[in-house]
Formats: structure tokens, sequence, C-alpha cells
């Protein structure tokens, strides 16, 4: 199987690809969404999938859909034989941080905690996500403590 990716693409850092993705059409989500669910997919498995979806294009517009997300950084492709294989670029969670790192700009000048309120207050958050949110964040700065005590000899194994 021969490798069709962009030479250096895989090493981007997410917010590198220069994308964003609210700039992303509904059949690009749609399209995006299926390669999330399914991984690897051919355009004959995407046509198919979208048929199923009461979505019936031409084999030349998804075709045309993927080549754009590709273009695009959110879609790779390999070579096996003549197919080509669809993948998804990066995993839906970092497409959403870039998508809410937008959202921070645009809305929130910038202030992580302006969001939060926010969706606590219009009910998007409620009280269980919200403390599940702050146990994870007090995880994560507990691993990050315990890793920098290890860079500096501290701590650590």
């Amino acid at each position: 199987m021969a490798s069709n990716v962009t030479a250096g693409h895989d090493q981007l850092e997410p917010d590198s690809i220069g994308h964003d993705p609210a700039e992303l059409g509904e059949l690009e989500r749609t399209v995006l969404q299926l390669m999330w669910q399914h991984g690897t997919m051919t355009a004959e498995s995407v046509r198919d999938e979208l048929y199923q979806q009461d979505r019936p294009l031409k084999d030349s517009t998804v075709r045309t859909v993927l080549r754009r997300l590709e273009e695009k950084g959110y879609v790779t492709h390999t070579l096996d034989n003549r197919t080509f294989l669809y993948s998804p670029a990066e995993a839906a969670p970092m497409v959403a941080g870039r998508a809410v790192k937008r959202i921070l700009e645009w809305f929130c000048e910038g202030s992580v905690e302006q969001l939060l309120v926010g969706m606590v207050d219009s009910s998007v958050l409620d009280r269980k996500e919200l403390q599940r949110l702050a146990e994870r964040i007090a995880t994560a700065q507990t691993a990050g403590d315990a890793g920098a005590k290890d860079l500096d000899g501290k701590g650590g194994k």
C-alpha cells in the first residue's frame, strides 16, 4: 500500500493546519463525521453512507468533498492498488478544540472562564458535568506538577 499523504503534513501541530473548523460546509462536516465514525473509508463507502442518510450524491460530488477536506487538512489518503482510502487526519476532539479556540477569540476575549460561565448559565453544562470537568482539571494539574518535579530532579521514580 502506497501513501499519498502530503509530505510532513502528519507532523504538523493541530493549530498549524490553518483551516478554521467554522469554515467547513454542512456536507463537509457530515462527511468528516462519517470518517470519525468509520475510520478509513473509500469514496464509494462515503457515498453509500450518505445515501443511507437520504443524501444521494453523485460520485464526483463525494470525491470533490473528500479532495477539499484533504486540501484543508482534515482528511488524508493512502492508495491501495488504484483505490483511495481516506482517513481522518486528526481526532474529532482536536478539531473541536480548534473550533472552541476560535469561539473564545470571537466572543470571550480569549477567556476560558467566560466561556464556561456562559455554558453553565445557558444550561449547556450541568453541575455534574462541571464537577467532572473540575476533577479532570485537578488531575491534569497534579500530573503536570509531577512531570515538572521529574524534570527538575525533585520527584519521580
